[in-house]
């Protein structure tokens, strides 16, 4: 086993502490709130009795009576009922059926007035992608009106000179965000937007990164400057923290608006996210 440098300890660890406490917090919630409705839509199992009802074990159960009791009552098509619409389409698809008849998925139908809880849980990521939007173009204008098409002598060295956030590599990724975030705001259920962003562009954690990097000084130089704590907030035997998330985290007062608006924002939503998430809880 060859050894690890201390960075790739210090993630093992994050990980490996994550999914206990994952595991820890959903059977303390499944012994606190059991789900005794769950037992009443669960058909008794039975012994198949040869291989070929191995083979189809369940195939031919039929409808627990609870479970057809929701049905009839939520309006739902059941077996002995009429064929769907979807059915008899040219290409039928099922999932674009179900969006618009029990979803209400389309152009605008979720902007109503009882929806704003659901648009302020979504504001905050959506907020992160339109400020990375806006501030690309408006420091590489010239850039986006050509759509990263046409390359000068300027654009190759500011390639070379900022290879990070603001790099024109980056315009690619930006766009498509951008699109996602348009889509999603116009024609989803807004409140999905944190988990549709979230798991399909990097430019909502780079973006953040690029922001702490240009509020906090300290964080720009950790590659070669290991992490002190800043003078007068550092007690006497205290464990220097090598991530810097921590030690942000320690020095919580010191820092920006910016900065904690942003710490503030992932580390709740990780811990709110953890506990209600897991054990099946609305969340995003």
């Amino acid at each position: 086993m060859w050894p690890l440098d201390p960075s790739r300890k210090e993630v093992l660890r994050f990980a490996v502490s994550c999914r206990v406490l994952t595991l820890v917090l959903q059977a303390l919630f499944n012994a606190i709130i059991p789900d005794h409705r769950a037992e009443a839509f669960s058909p008794p199992r039975l012994a198949p009795s040869g291989p070929v009802d191995q083979l189809v074990e369940g195939s031919a159960r039929p409808i627990p009576e609870p479970l057809l009791k929701l049905a009839v009552d939520k309006g739902y098509r059941i077996v002995e009922g009429n064929e769907p619409p979807w059915c008899s389409w040219e290409l039928p698809l099922i999932y674009s059926y179900i969006q618009d008849i029990y979803w209400n998925v389309g152009f605008l139908r979720y902007y109503e007035l009882k929806q704003v809880p659901n648009f302020l849980l979504a504001a905050p990521v959506a907020i992160l992608v339109a400020w990375a939007t806006w501030t690309y173009v408006t420091t590489h204008p010239w850039l986006c009106l050509t759509l990263g098409m046409h390359r000068s002598k300027k654009s190759k060295t500011l390639e070379k000179a900022d290879p990070g956030f603001l790099g024109p590599r980056v315009f690619v990724y930006l766009v498509h965000a951008a699109v996602l975030l348009l889509f999603g705001s116009l024609c989803m259920h807004v409140q999905v937007l944190t988990r549709f962003l979230g798991s399909s562009t990097p430019i909502v954690y780079w973006f953040p990164a690029y922001l702490l990097q240009n509020q906090e000084p300290l964080l720009r130089s950790l590659e070669t400057v290991p992490w002190k704590p800043l003078a007068g907030h550092s007690l006497p035997g205290q464990k220097i923290p090598r991530n810097s998330i921590m030690g942000l985290v320690y020095n919580w007062k010191t820092y920006s608006l910016v900065t904690r608006c942003i710490l503030g924002y992932f580390l709740s939503y990780w811990l709110l996210g953890l506990l209600l998430h897991c054990n099946f809880l609305p969340w995003t």
